[in-house]
């Protein structure tokens, strides 16, 4: 075949299909900045969601521990139980910890960089690894297929009519980014991928250092080693990407060895390819393992050590570095993480020191931009338990999603994508949704009066007390005014907020009650 001619057949190939650089499966799907979509309150800089995928069903009951529910967890996974000594304690709540191989987030959680969702799952619970992370991805009801995914939906909704014109010279940069997998379903449109896939990371930074991957020898060698070359150096996409990548230098030095924390070597791409000025706005990275159904702990019957601890020990390492890393390249206003999983574990504990697939688990957000804290309650562990019985949904995950397409990417209207109105959950600091009220009423009554205010408001409080912080944040999530900070008893308390030297315009009353979170809006006339 002359050169000319296979050249003509691979890139037409290319065009519409996805193809291999030295392992590395890329789909060309160059994109349109969101330079305007995506603004920060007016900052012309994008936001950016990273989205971690803990594969395999993720234990939230030692992830997150719900400490007062102790007495019935200890009859029911004994063996496997993390002992209360070893909770790492968290500011702001005496109820909740954290596994000790997690040091390193708890530090981010009393730094106010964590937003954790209690008991995240979905109606009618699907116990299959891939139908649960198909419904997690499609953001689908249990009993639809959905065959695209929510992130493609809302990006294909921002670009109506790609990839007709993409890319350009204006508009060079890959809209997601999947690293660690395969395309996930979730940026998947009704027709097209939405982005790119990196399986490997030794692979991502062969590419951006121009390694070309050596032909197999036969017949066609020569060609496909020119092919992959020519790709490499042509498409405006790998340009954007290695531009970006040539740009870009991490800072921090907390990340582990290269090879050494799968996590950790993804997210240090991500991290590079933002500071490198990439306008991509989602990245999805995965860790593997989660699948405990036996030696999550160690055998030996220390519940300190184990798969588990050192898959957590990984995600706290890598997410720690990783916010680190942001913050020294000054752009960590404008990202933000997620990690989920696609079910939690049974309540009990298996024979085989481990636990088999359950329902509902926590969900972490972390970043400079979230409302730190804890929204929803603990887990209500039963005294007598089947063999199989898990913990019930509170939120359902299309809430976290409503809450990210709506108060984070500034989409109006979040049922367009996910095609039915969920709750918005007071996830960040950045209020788009005036009207949001407070989200978890039974945890305790708040009223302001009056409001708007001139030159004070009161605050009541009800609560069944414990630590209590009250706050004013102002538009961009900006704590302007502590108002009371401290331990008290249940009954109903009264707190004056000051008008002070606050300038006229809307405010927003953050309340902590043992690190549950609720917001109400205040004006000051």
């Amino acid at each position: 075949m002359e050169r000319r001619s296979f050249l003509y057949h691979s890139c037409a190939a290319a065009a519409g299909a996805s193809f291999s650089l030295k392992g590395m499966p890329l789909n060309t799907a160059p994109q349109r900045s969101f330079l305007d979509a995506l603004s920060f309150n007016g900052n012309p800089e994008n936001r950016v969601l990273v989205l971690i995928e803990l594969n395999g069903g993720n234990d939230g009951i030692n992830t997150f521990i719900p400490l007062d529910q102790y007495r019935n967890l200890s009859k029911f996974r004994r063996n496997l139980l993390i002992p209360e000594r070893n909770v790492l304690r968290l500011q702001g709540t005496q109820v909740n910890g954290l596994h000790p191989a997690m040091t390193p987030f708890q530090k981010m959680y009393n730094d106010g960089l964590v937003s954790v969702v209690q008991n995240v799952g979905y109606p009618e619970q699907d116990y299959s690894h891939f139908r649960s992370a198909d419904i997690w991805m499609s953001a689908s009801d249990a009993d639809v297929n959905i065959e695209n995914g929510w992130a493609g939906r809302y990006l294909e909704q921002r670009y109506p009519g790609f990839p007709t014109g993409y890319p350009s010279d204006a508009n060079p940069d890959p809209l997601a980014i999947q690293l660690g997998a395969v395309m996930s379903l979730a940026l998947v449109g009704s027709q097209w991928p939405m982005g790119m896939a990196i399986t490997d990371p030794k692979a991502y930074y062969e590419f951006v250092n121009s390694v070309v991957e050596p032909a197999p020898d036969g017949p066609f060698g020569d060609e496909l080693e020119y092919i992959r070359l020519v790709t490499q150096q042509a498409q405006q996409y790998f340009k954007s990407v290695k531009g970006a990548a040539d740009k870009g230098r991490n800072q921090s030095t907390l990340y582990p060895p290269d090879e050494k924390n799968y996590l950790a070597d993804q997210l240090k791409i991500v991290a590079q390819l933002i500071k490198g000025g990439l306008k991509t706005p989602i990245y999805i990275c995965t860790l593997h393992g989660f699948d405990t159904h036996s030696e999550q702990i160690n055998p030996s019957g220390n519940p300190l050590e184990g798969n588990h601890a050192e898959l957590l020990q990984m995600l706290s390492e890598a997410i720690f570095a990783f916010q680190d890393d942001l913050k020294l390249m000054g752009i960590d206003d404008r990202v933000v993480g997620m990690t989920f999983s696609e079910f939690g574990r049974t309540i009990g504990s298996n024979g085989s020191f481990g636990t088999d697939h359950g329902a509902a688990a926590p969900l972490f957000v972390f970043g400079k931009a979230v409302n730190p804290g804890i929204i929803g309650k603990n887990p209500q562990v039963p005294t007598d338990l089947g063999e199989s019985d898990d913990l019930p949904m509170e939120n359902d995950f299309r809430a976290i999603y409503a809450t990210i397409l709506k108060d984070w990417f500034g989409l109006e209207q979040p049922e367009s994508i996910l095609g039915q109105k969920f709750p918005i959950l007071p996830i960040f600091k950045s209020i788009s949704t005036p009207t949001r009220d407070l989200q978890t009423a039974e945890s305790f009554d708040l009223n302001l009066r009056p409001n708007p205010f001139r030159e004070s408001s009161t605050i009541s409080l009800q609560t069944n007390g414990g630590q209590i912080s009250v706050r004013l944040l102002d538009g961009l999530g900006k704590v302007v005014q502590t108002v009371v900070e401290g331990y008290y008893p249940a009954g109903t308390h009264q707190f004056v907020l000051q008008r002070q030297n606050l300038p006229m315009g809307q405010y927003y009353c953050q309340v902590n009650v043992n690190g549950t979170i609720g917001v109400r809006k205040i004006v000051a006339m």
